[in-house]
């Protein structure tokens, strides 16, 4: 059913606007936006047309585009807290990586669709309203593999849909432990998939939504389909190339993701194996475009920078993972300044905060540059306005989402921020984004829409309460486990 709203004060393409009418299709697609009149010096002629007659419903507060969170593993949620503590004077990402091995391996797919469901739940409430899970947990813990349809890639389906937030799902590719196509090691069996079985199962997933957008079996279109390559380490650049050309034979526009120089001892083992750094070796290749997402891109030169931006692919960013395992600084300012593409993500769920991640991504650039609103312009002097609306804009297109902006043709994800609430009070319009990334305005976020439908109202969601006591017995599991 069509769905009508009159926003108090909202963000637009064009900048901040009052008392916008939007008209929602059935689909979830915003299909109208109508502006005030401007002002006439003279009244309408008394034998004008009356007003059609409508009552859109009055939206008070501040609505602002829903957040793309580009990047996520639904499974690392079972280990949030509990790797923060020393084992050596030695931990590293490295360290870290073992104990996630552990838990990957714990996992059944009754226990991801639970911590998936709890993840997804989070992630709306703090503003992201679509998600790009990257997924390589593919077989059971002994390799061997599960019956068709898989019950690992199901349960984030199914987590998704229960939560109601957007979701592209990435399988990804993982053939080898590291760089001269050495083989998995025992701990890494349940991520392997072979290139042509990993091609034919994501062309599978892409014919069955088109079935089912043909048919409209459902109003919402939420779901969406790309692919992942681990990294350099876990497909050789062969393998990558050959199945790349062929996952762009079935869809030319395929979200195409892959974590890279993530850390400095990956970097060097790629100089040592192929004389080349991981990204340029990818910039080697020409397959970059839009479509891409380079995840992380910590360790890049200023040549590899200017590439990258000339590709048009995008980086995605985990400002709070990167931090907590101690990956590096990437060079946020020089980036923007090449007219690149930003995006962010959760990736291992120790923080679940879009805010959290913007504020440090510009906190990081005035530490390294000793000043301050670094990645705001002059085209928009607003740092929290800069950094939401090109996070938001930039990670839809790189996970394949009509979302991002308030717009017509665009999906109706948004959020409404209180603007009574304390971290808002008083503020004026144009800091409404301000206020949300640098001054806890998080707690402000009261109602959040996807596809033209509620999922938290009044902070809550339906189905938080239910699921709290399978999380929770989970989460004691998991962590007896770990011990």
């Amino acid at each position: 059913m069509t769905q009508h709203y009159l926003l108090e004060s909202a963000l637009l393409p064009q900048g901040w606007v009052h008392d916008a009418r939007v008209t929602i299709a059935d689909d979830g697609r915003i299909t109208a936006i109508e502006l005030p009149a401007a002002p006439t010096a003279a009244p309408p002629p008394a034998d004008s047309p009356a007003p059609a007659p409508d009552s859109p419903e009055r939206i008070a507060g501040v609505v602002v585009p829903g957040m793309a969170n580009a990047h996520s593993h639904a499974f690392q949620r079972g280990m949030t807290g509990n790797t923060e503590f020393r084992i050596s004077a030695d931990d590293s990402f490295w360290t870290w990586r073992t104990a996630m091995y552990a838990l990957a391996n714990r996992i059944e797919p009754h226990d991801l669709e639970t911590l998936a469901t709890q993840l997804f739940i989070e992630m709306l409430k703090s503003g992201y309203t679509t998600v790009a899970e990257f997924h390589y947990l593919h077989r059971r813990p002994d390799g061997t593999a599960y019956p068709d349809p898989n019950p690992l890639w199901a349960a984030i389906d199914s987590a998704a849909a229960a939560a109601g937030i957007g979701l592209t799902l990435l399988p990804t590719l993982y053939q080898t432990s590291d760089f001269g196509a050495q083989p998995l090691k025992r701990e890494q069996r349940r991520f392997a998939l072979e290139t042509d079985q990993w091609v034919t199962a994501i062309e599978a997933r892409i014919a069955t939504e088109a079935r089912a957008a043909a048919a409209r079996r459902t109003p919402y279109a939420t779901r969406r389909t790309g692919a992942a390559f681990h990294s350099l380490r876990a497909v050789p650049l062969d393998t990558l190339t050959s199945a790349a050309r062929a996952l762009r034979a079935i869809d030319a526009t395929l979200p195409l993701h892959i974590h890279v120089a993530e850390q400095m001892k990956e970097v060097e083992a790629c100089q040592r194996e192929t004389g080349r750094r991981p990204i340029e070796r990818l910039l080697d290749t020409g397959l970059l475009d839009a479509h891409w997402c380079l995840v992380h891109a910590t360790h890049t030169t200023p040549a590899e920078l200017t590439g990258i931006a000339a590709s048009h692919a995008a980086v995605c960013l985990s400002i709070t993972t990167e931090a907590n395992l101690g990956d590096g600084f990437f060079d946020a300012a020089r980036f923007l300044a090449l007219h690149g593409r930003l995006c962010i993500g959760s990736d291992s769920q120790i923080t679940v905060d879009p805010a959290e991640e913007l504020r440090w991504l510009e906190y990081q650039a005035r530490l390294h540059r000793q000043q301050r609103g670094v990645l705001a312009d002059a085209a928009q002097t607003h740092a929290g306005t800069r950094l939401w609306s090109h996070a938001a804009e930039c990670g839809a297109r790189a996970i394949g989402q009509p979302t991002g902006t308030l717009a017509v043709g665009q999906r109706a994800d948004w959020l409404v921020l209180d603007a009574d609430h304390p971290s808002m009070a008083g503020a004026p319009l144009d800091t409404a984004l301000d206020h949300l990334v640098f001054a806890g305005g998080r707690a402000a976020i009261r109602d959040v829409m996807v596809a033209g439908r509620w999922v938290v109202k009044d902070g809550h969601h339906p189905a938080e309460r239910p699921l709290h006591p399978e999380f929770s017995r989970l989460m004691r599991h998991l962590a007896a486990r770990s011990t």
